[in-house]
C-alpha cells in the first residue's frame, strides 16, 4: 500500500471508529438514566372474581390522591394475582388480589423519594406490611 493511501486509510478507520463510538454513545445517552419501577400493592385476600368494591374504591382514590400527583406524566396499572408466605415458620401461603404499578422515570433521588412516599402512604392507609419495589435500568424512547 502506498504511504498516502495508508495515511488516508488510517484517517478513515479512525473516523469510522469515532463515529461508531459516538453513535453507540448516542443510543445510550439518557437510556441508562431511566428506570422502570414496579410497585406491587395488595388489595386483599383472593376470592373468586374481582376484589370487593371497597378495595377497588380505595385503590382508585389512592391512585388519584397519592400516585398521579407524584408521577403525572404517565404510569401503567395492571390487575394481577399474587401470593406470598410470611417469614414465620409454618406460615400459610396467602393469595391476594393485587395491582402492579409500572412507572418509567429518570433516575433521581427525587423520584426515589416520591416512590417511597407512595409506598409509605399505602402501608399506612391499608395497614400493609410492605409494598414490593423493583427497579431496573430501562432503555426508553418516545
Amino acid at each position: 500500500m502506498k504511504p498516502h493511501h495508508r495515511a488516508f486509510f488510517s484517517v478513515c478507520l479512525l473516523l469510522a471508529v469515532l463515529c461508531g463510538a459516538g453513535c453507540a454513545t448516542g443510543l445510550r445517552t439518557g437510556a441508562s438514566d431511566w428506570v422502570r419501577t414496579e410497585l406491587y400493592f395488595s388489595l386483599g385476600e383472593w376470592t373468586e372474581g374481582a376484589p370487593d368494591r371497597e378495595a377497588e374504591a380505595a385503590w382508585r382514590g389512592f391512585l388519584d390522591r397519592e400516585v398521579t400527583p407524584r408521577f403525572p406524566d404517565g404510569l401503567t396499572v395492571v390487575d394481577v394475582y399474587g401470593q406470598w408466605r410470611g417469614a414465620a415458620a409454618g406460615s400459610p401461603v396467602l393469595r391476594e388480589h393485587s395491582r402492579l404499578l409500572v412507572i418509567f422515570h429518570p433516575r433521581s433521588v427525587e423520584a426515589d423519594t416520591r416512590i417511597e412516599a407512595i409506598r409509605a402512604a399505602w402501608k399506612q392507609s391499608r395497614g400493609e406490611e410492605s409494598v414490593l419495589w423493583v427497579s431496573e435500568p430501562a432503555s426508553v424512547r418516545f
